[in-house]
């Protein structure tokens, strides 16, 4: 059977995930319903990871089997088409080998989480950012965000309810940079924890307030203490924003 990577971009606001849910209508479900639609016969579209409610994909990807060897432009337009009107776009499709899994072949996943502090409201961005009504240092919390790179025990910012096995991860890169009023953090990782980047950039802006310094950062990571968490960051501003994978997963068939 024909695999299919995709590359999806989509609103998270009117989901509860990405992952089929019985409480409420996901990514998942409505990508699914399209895939049905376009060819006859069940069929299951497996992501590279699990967005929460509200949140959004610059590029999430997914996989899906075919019966029928489709145009990968074919696969594309026919999935944008069953997906309407649903704010989901299927960017791209690509032919590729039957081991290729959207989530397990994945070597890195990026993620930005948008931040706008100002006191008037947002109108354009309402639901695709945090306001924050002061303003924030960036410049203290991006080096508070530092402190973060490598491997380290994030029980810290690990979600209570977090499935996964140990909460050791290793962040790559990170950074906090402002443009104007609005305020970008960017991670890279190979994998993470359950908000773990939401909870990160809630305790990232108790630094911006000035609320912590650098060290009280740098002390709630060491303590491996969820209790030491600041205020978990609303799901608006977090976006995926790629997951790159090794070349051979990529590769024609």
């Amino acid at each position: 059977m024909p695999r299919y990577l995709l590359t999806i971009e989509y609103d998270g606001g009117p989901f509860v995930g990405w992952q089929r849910q019985d409480n409420g209508l996901s990514v998942q479900e409505v990508m699914e319903r399209a895939a049905d639609a376009l060819e006859d016969g069940r069929h299951e579209v497996y992501g590279a990871g699990r967005t929460d409610s509200g949140v959004h994909a610059l590029a999430m990807t997914a996989h899906v089997d075919f019966a029928k060897d489709w145009p990968a432009d074919v696969v594309r337009d026919a999935l944008n088409h069953h997906l309407r009107p649903h704010p989901v776009s299927v960017l791209s499709a690509q032919a590729v080998k039957d081991d290729t899994h959207a989530r397990f072949s994945a070597v890195k996943r990026g993620y930005v989480y948008r931040i706008i502090d100002r006191r008037a409201p947002l109108a354009l961005d309402a639901g695709k950012a945090w306001q924050v009504r002061v303003k924030l240092d960036a410049q203290a919390m991006n080096k508070a965000a530092q402190c973060l790179v490598g491997t380290h025990d994030f029980t810290t910012f690990r979600d209570a309810q977090c499935q996964a096995d140990s909460p050791v991860k290793s962040i790559g890169q990170i950074s906090v940079e402002r443009r104007g009023e609005l305020i970008e953090l960017k991670v890279e990782a190979i994998s993470f924890l359950h908000r773990q980047i939401r909870s990160i950039t809630g305790s990232l802006v108790e630094v911006g307030r000035g609320r912590w310094s650098v060290e009280d950062f740098r002390d709630a990571l060491e303590a491996a203490d969820r209790t030491r968490c600041g205020p978990v960051a609303p799901p608006d501003g977090l976006y995926l924003a790629f997951v790159d994978y090794p070349p051979e997963a990529l590769a024609n068939p």
